[in-house]
């Protein structure tokens, strides 16, 4: 029998939040813990999935709930990857904002992940509008 999978706006206690960070490789969050506990309950919306109460996977949303929602992070630990989480819990995100204009994010360019957003009805913003640019300034 398949264990279910639960999907809560519970934030997740900062071990298991960077457990489950460091698990994707994400390490340049899990370097100031105290910093991504306090970025995860600076979020406008937390969606998380537990099996067996066990963190999973997280989805976070920084936005003004009116025009503009970002989606900041979006992970799934690998042995749970492609079994559906990820899915379930944008899409929940995606009725949660349904009513703002804009739904943004940033990802990285493996084209598993293209197919992965486009399947959610995202564009990339120059196939989408060839006028339109994105920038972004990182710091390191």
């Amino acid at each position: 029998m398949t264990e279910q999978i639960e999907l809560s706006e519970r934030v997740p206690d900062p071990a298991e939040l960077v457990e489950l960070y460091d698990s994707v490789g994400w390490s340049a969050y899990t370097r100031d813990p105290a910093r991504l506990m306090a970025s995860i309950e600076g979020s406008s919306f937390v969606l998380v999935a537990r099996r067996s109460d066990a963190l999973i996977g997280l989805i976070r949303v920084i936005s003004d709930g009116h025009t503009i929602a970002y989606v900041q992070d979006i992970l799934v630990r690998a042995e749970d990857q492609n079994s559906g989480v990820g899915s379930r819990m944008l899409r929940q995100v995606l009725e949660h904002y349904r009513h703002v204009r804009q739904v943004v994010l940033l990802t990285d360019t493996e084209e598993a992940q293209r197919a992965f957003y486009e399947r959610h009805g995202f564009t990339e913003v120059h196939d989408h509008d060839p006028e339109l640019r994105s920038f972004v300034r990182m710091e390191r």
